[in-house]
């Protein structure tokens, strides 16, 4: 039973993490109107948390394979709420987004350890799941972002809104202080220390870091733009917009939920993980002929990006700990999200410029390419050859 107390713990403290990384979009309207900024700045600013991140997540990774999870994400949640309320006391837009680098960088600590706690309590014939059910952080993080920053924002301003995902995170780090207990680990060897890098599933781990990064552009061009398209190009205020994004990723959580059960009964992360990359990029494809006739298939495909692009990333990083092994889990899955996040950083002003000179058509079409990469790098054929199991010895607390 504490393992799942634990999921449950990992789980809220991805998702305030989150609701902070990833709820800064639904900021850009205000940005936009009450502080002059344009789409291009504004997309910039809010790509600081991510830039952060990923410049601290192998380091996080491997603090978390040296010293433990628990200790690394109290330390990480409570250093991003101080940073990212002090951040808000700082002048102009330069260093407030310095401070929101800071707060990124803070928060990569989740990312790597909370992922690894998770997969250490949990065997094979359940971790599709566990890891399911604590990838619905991502998608519950960005509908409390959703929900409760447009309107905050329009009622109490950006300072206000901005200061709930800190106190969000100060209130988890408590939380994990007093739940998380790390996992047993097996007895370390030189073979099972070795880097994974290094070895046999060097050129899976390869594939699979690439072509998760390619499936992440789909998965941000959709909850990076979709209220400020609903906005701009449907009329809509931003706090419906926000409103539907937030439902939209209830559907999203529980779909990261379905595709890690059904990752265990398959025994395949991979799969799985190209069919989605398939959906995905059909998603793309119909968002865009629906927005060039101007009907209601742009609202159906947006929807359906929501969702679908979601749910690969649990199969992705499952994965990625498989294989890498315990003692290389945190540092693998600090690689894997670096390459995730690098494209994601990336996605926001290169979208938006694209967006502004050809307008959404064009942006999509050219986001449509990245799942169709991404489902031709899935490395199907080399996962089971070269997956190492993370957890050696069952354990039922």
């Amino acid at each position: 039973m504490r393992r799942w107390f634990i999921l449950a713990t990992g789980l809220t403290a991805q998702a305030t993490t989150c609701s902070f990384l990833y709820g800064m979009p639904f900021l850009i309207p205000s940005l936009q109107n009450d502080h002059g900024l344009s789409l291009t700045s504004a997309s910039l600013l809010i790509s600081a948390p991510l830039l952060g991140l990923l410049l601290a997540l192998i380091a996080w990774g491997a603090a978390a394979d040296r010293f433990g999870e628990r200790v690394v994400m109290t330390i990480g949640l409570a250093l991003t709420g101080t940073l990212l309320l002090a951040s808000l006391a700082l002048p102009g837009f330069a260093l407030f987004g310095s401070g929101l680098l800071l707060a990124g960088a803070c928060a990569a600590s989740v990312n790597a350890a909370s992922g690894r706690v998770v997969l250490g309590w949990f065997s094979a014939r359940e971790r599709g799941l566990a890891m399911g059910i604590r990838q619905t952080a991502q998608p519950i993080g960005v509908g409390i972002g959703a929900a409760t920053l447009p309107p905050l924002a329009e009622h109490f301003g950006f300072t206000t809104a901005v200061a709930l995902p800190a106190v969000l995170c100060l209130a988890s780090a408590v939380q994990v202080w007093f739940v998380v207990v790390d996992p047993p680990r097996p007895t370390r060897t030189v073979a099972s220390a070795a880097s994974p890098y290094a070895g046999p599933s060097a050129t899976t781990l390869i594939r699979l870091h690439t072509a998760s990064a390619t499936l992440v552009v789909p998965q941000f061009v959709a909850a990076t733009f979709a209220v400020t398209y609903l906005v701009s190009a449907r009329g809509w205020t931003a706090v419906a917009a926000g409103q539907l994004v937030a439902i939209v990723q209830v559907v999203g959580a529980a779909g990261r939920i379905l595709a890690g059960v059904w990752s265990d009964r398959v025994a395949s992360r991979m799969r799985p993980m190209r069919l989605i990359a398939v959906f995905a990029l059909a998603t793309m494809l119909l968002w865009a002929l629906g927005d060039v006739t101007e009907s209601w298939l742009a609202l159906v495909a947006l929807v359906a990006a929501l969702v679908v692009t979601v749910t690969d990333n649990g199969l992705g990083f499952t994965a990625t700990a498989e294989l890498a092994g315990p003692f290389w889990a945190g540092r693998a899955l600090g690689i894997q999200n670096t390459g995730q996040n690098i494209a994601a950083m990336v996605a926001a002003p290169v979208f938006s410029a694209l967006i502004t000179a050809f307008g959404y058509p064009i942006a999509l079409l050219a986001a449509a390419a990245f799942p169709a990469a991404g489902a031709l790098l899935t490395p199907v054929a080399g996962e089971s050859a070269a997956r190492v199991d993370p957890v050696e010895v069952e354990v039922r607390p």
